[in-house]
């Protein structure tokens, strides 16, 4: 599904990613770890085409197809969805009309035609449940008054929404309590398939306690320098990032 082969960037004149290679196949889950300043929201960045973000070397090819090829949007409508760290609020705009706007795009990319109203809150309803996205959230502007929790599962619910190909989940878990963490987890859980991947980045283990990924990747340096199975991500938890420096 997605390919990286020597993938270089820089941001603001900034080397980040110095030779990144990742393949990733449908049905996987690969957790992506490092310190900070490692590369890991670069990665995301550089996936969904942030124009800040200046690729100097390298590839990246997504189901067979140059993704370097492809503007932001075209990527989302390629199947390519990104959570964010930091989700910013949106006073003014309604989650409803937000959400209808932006599925309508996808259909007409597609040859699809717009769901009407009434299928369009069916498809809501269908899918606010995988997250306990409440009708009191569905119903104000996009994040505007939403605790940490809450914007995290309003992500979730937007990745359900949109049922991508290639999820990248930017620190998901950052900001999140037990019981929220929980929630997020089981959506996601839900929502994997042997048709679509996820990349988890995080700096902890705690969301890979509930999300066992297949992989497990360290991103140090702009490059992933070890890969392993959950046993890595315990690993780190031990002793930190510091051995690492070899």
């Amino acid at each position: 599904m997605l390919i990286i082969k020597n993938l270089h960037t820089s941001v603001n004149g900034k080397k980040v990613l110095n030779g990144l290679d990742l393949q990733i196949h449908a049905g996987e889950v690969h957790a992506i770890m490092g310190p900070n300043g490692s590369g890991k929201s670069t990665l995301s960045a550089v996936l969904v085409g942030n124009p800040a973000y200046k690729i100097t070397e390298g590839e990246i090819f997504f189901e067979g197809q140059n993704l370097l090829s492809f503007l932001p949007e075209e990527r989302s409508y390629l199947g390519i969805f990104l959570s964010f760290q930091y989700p910013i609020e949106l006073p003014g705009v309604s989650m409803v009309n937000f959400m209808r706007t932006a599925i309508n795009e996808h259909r007409r990319y597609k040859g699809e035609k717009p769901l009407t109203s009434v299928d369009f809150l069916k498809k809501i309803k269908k899918t606010q449940s995988i997250v306990q996205l409440g009708e009191d959230l569905i119903n104000r502007s996009v994040n505007e008054g939403f605790s940490g929790g809450e914007k995290k599962r309003n992500e979730i619910f937007q990745m359900a929404m949109f049922s991508p190909k290639l999820s990248i989940l930017d620190e998901t878990d950052s900001g999140l309590d037990i019981d929220a963490l929980r929630i997020v987890a089981d959506g996601i859980n839900k929502l994997k398939s042997t048709n679509n991947a996820i990349i988890i980045i995080t700096h902890y283990k705690r969301l890979l306690d509930y999300i066992c990924p297949d992989l497990v990747h360290i991103l140090y340096n702009g490059r992933i320098i070890k890969t392993g199975d959950l046993s890595l991500a315990l690993e780190l938890e031990k002793k930190g990032y510091d051995w690492l420096k070899l």
